[in-house]
């Protein structure tokens, strides 16, 4: 048996300066999770994080049930992929790879595919070999691709025949692919996925150090330029070795709602598979109608939701419309769900387990989730640490970490953050203090009882007068309203006052709320009506856009 160890930082011992409620040391201002560790293996073994997601399906799924157990199933045509299927195919696309193109350990691979079933059987044979992936959205315009892949430095694309005329061509002094592109969707592709492991020679198992590099994910740019987040073997491997829920096999069907290119989709596909799952890929429109299609079709039981959905499964009645009965967990992340929006939802659908978590890109598996329907009651907070998190609420005028009840920006440790940011040293060293520590650039409370709270990101607080104004605050107000389905609040320049927030709100179909009907909130001061509000694909609100849109057609 592999030997197993706790994280240094898990708060093992049983320390009188820690806190049994809260989880805070007074000792050294550290707010430790409540849970109970979780066991790792030494960080000195060789293995990836394919083989470490195998052990542990082989824990969830006798033989037997291998053969008989649905592991994908594409939401659009009903393709349904057994485990013994996915291994099989898992097995000889990596030999494939190995023996065929020449992949090997130190290898990147960019990845531009719409979801569907091939990727998961990609992702899983990239890792086995010890080559990493690098996703991107398939949307993305040509200049924004070419530079995605100088991030990751790629030196192979895999794309389907929509995207890959997108890619950068061989010929470009700007790209490091030096392997032809291939393409998912073709008939060559699916023969390296099935052909027998003898005609294409067995893959020889990379002994991954655990701290190469696993995956390159792009943050979502919504501050910034977008950067390559580094995740390592050990940092999946943390987040494959979370305990799942305590669950009957008939209520282990995921419906993921949620694109594969990003990090919510890429550890919810990875985790699906060590927990013997049947994950259910939408692969069509990600909308609220498709989606209750797919849970009343394939009987979900659990879905990962990003924010837009949730606030349309709250207000919107096409819902009354499907048959909800086979669910039973909504998990909630990308942006908090305001008190009074999770309030509308646990009174909509109160047969339901709403469970609110907290992570990001940088953050790996995520820092803070709900457990249990006791703690899905603590409407607006995003639930306790997680296992082996540690984490700080720092003053971000002094510095000092700071104790229970205190706003403050999060710092973070857990065997989950990522390594960096790929190639920028300057960025890695601007998001992690000396040591370790990685800073959210996230407003936090974290209360006497442990339960996290998320107040707004630090670089979008409005500078009113002398005030600092929280957009989600305003955000979550204005969504309180009957006739708001949506809404975003934005810094809007102003000679008196520096900064006033302004609301873009999106009515309900068929509502005729006018400006002077929208209740004045705190300190809205100027609201525009719009379709929809941009956001990243994991539900994030696109403020940048909002404002310089917002001083082109209403300049000050």
């Amino acid at each position: 048996m592999a030997e197993t160890v706790l994280p240094k930082s898990s708060p093992s011992s049983n320390s009188s300066s820690i806190d049994p409620n809260s989880g805070f040391c007074s000792e050294t201002n550290i707010f430790h999770s409540l849970r109970p560790p979780i066991a790792l293996p030494s960080p000195h073994l060789s293995i990836n994080a394919a083989d470490h997601a195998f052990s542990l399906l082989r824990q969830s799924l006798s033989d037997s049930l291998h053969t008989t157990t649905t592991a994908f199933i594409d939401s659009a045509t009903a393709r349904r992929l057994s485990y013994a299927d996915f291994l099989r195919r898992v097995g000889s696309l990596s030999s494939a790879l190995q023996s065929g193109l020449g992949l090997s350990k130190g290898d990147t691979a960019f990845v531009l595919s719409p979801t569907c079933l091939e990727i998961p059987i990609l992702y899983f044979s990239l890792l086995s070999l010890g080559v990493a992936f690098s996703p991107a959205n398939p949307l993305s315009t040509p200049a924004e691709i070419s530079r995605q892949i100088q991030i990751s430095k790629s030196c192979i694309a895999f794309a389907t025949k929509a995207t890959a005329p997108n890619l950068p061509t061989s010929t470009s002094s700007t790209t490091s692919l030096r392997h032809p592109t291939v393409l998912i969707d073709s008939d060559e592709f699916h023969s390296m996925m099935t052909a027998e492991a003898g005609v294409v020679g067995p893959a020889a198992a990379a002994a991954a150090d655990q701290g190469d590099t696993a995956a390159i994910l792009f943050s979502s740019g919504t501050t910034g330029p977008m950067k390559g987040v580094e995740l390592t073997h050990r940092n999946l491997i943390a987040a494959l070795s979370m305990p799942p829920p305590k669950r009957t096999r008939e209520e282990n069907v995921h419906l993921l709602p949620v694109t594969l290119f990003h990090s919510s989709g890429v550890m919810w596909c990875l985790m699906g598979v060590v927990k013997g799952a049947t994950t259910v890929l939408m692969t069509g429109r990600l909308d609220l109608e498709e989606m209750l299609k797919a849970v009343e079709e394939y009987g979900a039981t659990s879905i990962p939701m990003v924010p837009p959905l949730g606030v349309a499964m709250a207000t919107q009645g096409v819902v009354e419309k499907y048959n909800l009965s086979s669910l039973r967990t909504v998990v909630y992340g990308g942006a908090p769900l305001g008190k009074d929006m999770s309030e509308r939802f646990a009174a909509r659908f109160p047969h339901l387990l709403l469970l609110q978590v907290y992570g990001f890109t940088e953050s790996g598996y995520g820092l803070a989730m709900m457990v249990g329907p006791e703690e899905a009651k603590r409407h607006g907070s995003v639930g306790k640490l997680i296992p082996n998190v540690e984490a700080k609420i720092v003053d971000p005028a002094t510095g000092l970490a700071l104790p229970p009840g205190s706003q403050g920006e999060m710092w973070c440790r857990s065997p989950g953050v990522m390594k960096g940011y790929v190639g920028d040293e300057g960025a890695t060293a601007t998001a992690f203090d000396l040591h370790g520590w990685l800073k959210t650039g996230d407003l936090c409370v974290i209360d006497d009882e442990g339960f996290v709270y998320i107040v707004d990101r630090l670089k979008e607080l409005i500078k009113y007068k002398a005030d600092q104004v929280p957009p989600a605050e305003l955000e979550h107000l204005l969504l309180s309203h009957p006739d708001i389905v949506d809404s975003a609040v934005i810094p809007y320049p102003d000679e008196e006052a520096g900064q006033i927030p302004m609301a873009f709100v999106v009515r309900q179909p068929g509502s005729a709320i006018s400006e002077a009907q929208v209740p004045p909130f705190k300190k809205v001061r100027r609201v525009a009506f719009i379709g929809s509000i941009p956001k990243t694909p994991s539900g994030k609100t696109m403020r940048k856009e909002l404002r310089d849109f917002a001083l082109t057609a209403y300049s000050p």
